[in-house]
């Protein structure tokens, strides 16, 4: 598929296609931690300035295959070398300090980038506004790199979506194997983690989307509470619903980043309880954190193909060696069910996504409201359309607003059946610390005609609509293809969940770097859902 880049985006197009940015030579940060990027960059082995060339030189290399980054940002190089001069003049660095780190494209900063979501319409919205949560990554010292591709509108405009294509940045494509799909909306941000094009990611989701890409591309992948960290500048979907999350390559990196990102913000008003209820996330992790757990084990929600089923059951022999309690649940009743969803994020995409438009400038994005979106994507239906429609958009569009009686009752009933009788009540009555269950299958085909095919439903749901944590960890492979175990647990329960997945992954280091294979055998999915 072509790849758009407009105005402000071609600032990075002449890096992408540098020679000299692809010959570079020298250090190479290809699967280092950050813990191991602090270390060389303390010990002098490398500089900030090197890594950040070294970053690039993959992105030059990478990206034309990948599609995951979709502008790298002009500054990083000048960030760079004023965090090397502090580190050499022996000032106060962050923890952080040096670091480079790509953000999903619907996340605001300073810098002198555009956040598109990945829609023309949004081609020049450069802001000069850090969002709370890119203000704390700057905080601590790291380098915001470059902004990575997503699914158009974090996978909200078409229910008929491709995941991972946007009308700005093309089609994001599978490390793993390229013919393979990146799933969720911070499809980018996957790939470009699992690539090694930063040291780390950052994705955002409403239902799927950061868990489901870390999965599918073999990282680890936090949502957190909803409330935990800010989406001030943050393109929404849904307020009730929308986080961001650390995408990373092991559990540490993700506290590491949520040690920048969390917080509250006034801004905000979910934020509140979150300079309270967060903590130092690096040091709770312990690799003995399963000994004597109650593990609550979703086997209903682990019906995927034979593959995913028996990498799943090694997980669970490895939970136990590490003294781990494997208790299984029984499925909820149908009573359970949470099909209003989907009218929640209609009522809320329309009020939140207004609410946002008008906070940009009218004359970088002459697109004020929804409505005009849905006429601006019909006038550039072939760049903006060419596999599918807006009808989310247009059903959005006709909701009665953030006061409309339905839509209130729904967000409450969905809310306490998410969490209080859902999650929650699960906890409570097998009395288990934590819920896991397969996040995911492997990933399916790209498939203009098929669209998207999912490889089983997942645990992922009543987390995202309870605004309870999730996080998911690499367990093995199937037929090359990753696919991880999701940790589910109550409100604010983000570093003790990370605890549990530092320790799987200690014990068993299942994560293995992608191939860039043009293909892998293997079939398509089965069941359609979407990942936002």
């Amino acid at each position: 598929m072509k790849t758009y880049m407009i105005g402000a985006l071609l600032a990075s197009a002449a890096l992408l296609a540098s020679p000299a940015a692809a010959a570079v030579k020298g250090y190479d940060p290809t699967e280092k931690s950050i813990a191991e990027l602090k270390a060389d960059l303390a010990s002098g082995r490398t500089t900030s300035v090197e890594l950040v060339r070294a970053y690039e030189a993959r992105i030059a290399r990478l990206n034309p295959k990948l599609h995951a980054v979709i502008a790298v940002n002009p500054d990083a190089l000048k960030i760079a070398a004023a965090s090397d001069a502090a580190r050499k003049a022996g000032k106060p660095l962050g923890p952080l300090a040096g670091i480079p780190v790509i953000i999903k494209d619907n996340i605001e900063s300073a810098d002198p980038m555009p956040t598109t979501a990945g829609s023309l319409a949004l081609a020049h919205n450069v802001t000069h506004r850090d969002a709370p949560l890119a203000a704390g990554l700057r905080s601590a010292g790291a380098i915001i790199l470059a902004k990575a591709n997503l699914s158009e509108w974090a996978n909200i405009r078409s229910n008929h979506s491709i995941s991972g294509w946007s009308g700005v940045g093309g089609q994001t494509r599978n490390p793993y194997a390229l013919d393979r799909n990146t799933c969720g909306s911070s499809s980018g941000s996957g790939a470009a983690g699992a690539a090694s094009l930063a040291a780390a990611t950052i994705g955002t989701e409403t239902d799927g989307s950061v868990t489901c890409p870390a999965a599918i591309n073999g990282l680890v992948g936090l949502k957190p509470t909803v409330g935990m960290v800010s989406r001030t500048h943050v393109v929404p979907i849904s307020h009730s619903q929308d986080t961001a999350g650390p995408m990373t390559r092991s559990v540490a990196d993700a506290a590491a980043l949520m040690n920048a990102i969390a917080g509250s913000d006034p801004a905000d008003p979910a934020t509140a309880m979150a300079d309270a209820k967060k903590s130092d996330f690096l040091a709770a992790l312990r690799p003995d954190a399963l000994k004597g757990v109650r593990i609550g084990v979703l086997r209903f929600a682990a019906d995927f193909e034979p593959g995913t089923e028996r990498v799943f059951n090694s997980a669970l022999a490895a939970l136990q060696a590490q003294g781990a309690t494997l208790v299984d649940i029984k499925a909820p009743p149908p009573s359970h069910d949470l099909s209003m969803e989907h009218g929640i994020m209609m009522t809320e995409l329309k009020a939140d996504l207004n609410a946002y438009l008008a906070s940009t400038s009218p004359a970088q994005v002459p697109t004020r409201t929804l409505a005009d979106l849905i006429a601006f994507d019909r006038a550039h239906a072939a760049q903006e359309m060419p596999w599918f429609a807006q009808e989310q958009f247009e059903l959005a569009e006709k909701t009665k607003g953030l006061n409309d009686p339905d839509y209130l009752k729904a967000e409450a009933d969905a809310h306490r059946i998410a969490g209080p009788e859902g999650i929650d009540k699960l906890l409570a009555d097998n009395s288990v610390s934590v819920l896991i269950a397969p996040t995911l299958g492997p990933s399916w085909l790209i498939d203009p005609v098929l669209k998207d095919r999912f490889v089983g439903g997942g645990v992922g749901q009543a987390p995202a609509v309870a605004g309870y944590p999730h996080l998911t960890v690499p367990m093995g492979l199937v037929d090359g293809l990753p696919v991880g175990l999701s940790f589910v647990g109550p409100a604010w329960s983000d570093a003790q969940l990370l605890a549990y997945g530092y320790a799987f992954e200690q014990a068993t280091h299942a994560r293995r770097p992608p191939q860039y294979l043009p293909s892998i055998a293997g079939g398509f999915g089965r069941g359609v859902a979407h990942r936002r």
